[in-house]
């Protein structure tokens, strides 16, 4: 037998190692997939989870983000979308006695007043409530108007008690959660979605007490 043959055959084995360990590397990887994007339909609500900036075991791998998210919103809402919930929003803000106002700007930044949003992440509606959020509030459907306003000023009712009425801390915490605010020493957390959604906020806050909120 030459000498080519002869190596060929003692390599067979190794070969045939390899496939297998790349087989079983494939399965685990897929499976590590289909962790990853897994559907849930909690509250009713498709979506992903264990997204990788969510999830300390893939910080390696998944470096590039794990800050919050924010749905984008129209830049100028439409007057009669606006004009559909303020009785809600009035009627929330009454209840909590958060500044209608307030509410206002949140739900422009949130959803631009669009009662189907939906994020990837799962937060829904006009104040685009996460499960766990809706949750706690009591809510049984995401979007119906009346429970995600009510529930959303509710929670910022809790921020503002939380945070001693600091407006700009609640805001935070609205977006990012209470706990990455404590966290960064009840400052605004060092992520770029909440760095860019506090002043936008305040903006339009400021913007609807002067009464120019929607020019």
């Amino acid at each position: 037998m030459s000498r080519s043959r002869e190596c060929a055959r003692a390599s067979l084995p190794a070969i045939a190692l390899a496939l297998v360990s790349a087989a079983f590397s494939g399965q685990a990887d897929s499976q590590r997939r289909g962790d990853l994007y897994k559907f849930t339909d909690e509250a009713g609500v498709p979506r992903l989870t264990n997204l990788p900036y969510l999830d300390s075991r893939y910080k390696l791998a998944y470096p590039a983000r794990r800050e919050p998210m924010v749905v984008a919103a129209p830049r100028v809402p439409r007057r009669e979308d606006i004009a559909r919930y303020t009785p809600i929003i009035e009627a929330a803000a009454r209840k909590s006695g958060v500044d209608p106002l307030l509410l206002h700007a949140v739900i422009r930044a949130e959803s631009g007043y669009n009662a189907a949003a939906l994020s990837v992440k799962g937060a829904s509606g006009l104040m685009q409530l996460l499960p766990v959020t809706a949750k706690r509030y009591g809510v049984k459907d995401l979007f119906d108007p009346r429970e995600n306003v009510e529930a959303g000023a509710r929670y910022l009712k809790d921020l503002l008690g939380l945070f001693d009425n600091n407006l700009e801390l609640a805001i935070a915490g609205y977006n990012a959660g209470e706990g990455s605010v404590m966290r960064a020493g009840n400052k605004v957390p060092n992520y770029r979605e909440t760095l860019a959604y506090v002043p936008k906020v305040l903006e339009f806050y400021r913007a609807a007490r002067d009464n120019d909120a929607w020019q």
